[in-house]
């Protein structure tokens, strides 16, 4: 039987520059980047080589899929880094990184990684909440690593500091290929819809800006 197709064609993978103390966080990543492979789906990521992200990326791209690497030209240096594998798309800083992340990417998953990893992740879930997007947003969660983080924003949730329709905003899995289902699964919430549109013209706006002090 054919594998059904993807609605996604690309995701973008946040996770340590550690590769962490079990070896169930490395599996975790090889398995992760195998589901990526099989499933025909571009990886996105912050480039380099090192710790969890060099494993994910090392096999999608060693499977034949496709790897764009976003990094900052001052973490470029291979001594910080390792090598940046697949495509490399240099950019002036960590705001930019993120920004063109989240433009190259149908979704995005979370491995288990340190305040990078949480920076980037929350960032995305709070895009989502103020409907700058509508993209799925996984964590990975090997072992009940983000279990406490889980547990951090349902009392949010009954402290009434999060609203109880964004907690599903966040979907989350043990495993990468569960954790994909989900992800195709994934109903986007109707809260934001017409601030998206204020929002993208805003961007292009911030966009337009930016390229034009550049130029100066």
């Amino acid at each position: 039987m054919d594998e059904v197709k993807s609605r996604f064609k690309s995701v973008c993978v946040f996770c340590g520059s550690s590769t962490g103390n079990k070896d169930c966080y490395k599996d975790a990543a090889l398995q992760l980047g195998q589901e990526l492979v099989s499933k025909k789906l571009d990886l996105v990521y912050g480039g380099g080589s090192v710790g969890l992200m060099g494993l994910v990326s090392q096999e999608v791209h060693h499977g034949g899929g496709h790897v764009i690497g976003i990094i900052p030209k001052t973490l470029m240096s291979k001594e910080i880094t390792g090598e940046t594998i697949g495509e490399v798309r240099a950019v002036s800083d960590m705001h930019q990184r993120k920004a063109e992340m989240a433009r190259h990417s149908d979704c995005f998953i979370a491995l288990p990684g340190g305040y990078g990893t949480l920076e980037e992740l929350l960032e995305v879930i709070t895009w989502a909440q103020l409907g700058i997007h509508d993209k799925p947003v996984g964590l990975l969660n090997v072992e009940g690593y983000y279990n406490l983080l889980l547990t951090f924003i349902d009392k949010a949730v009954d402290d009434g500091f999060i609203m109880p329709s964004q907690r599903s905003i966040i979907v989350s899995a043990p495993n990468a290929k569960d954790l994909l289902q989900k992800l195709e699964e994934y109903v986007p919430l109707h809260d934001g819809v017409i601030e998206k549109a204020k929002w993208e013209v805003e961007q292009v706006e911030l966009n337009a800006s930016l390229h034009t002090e550049i130029a100066r």
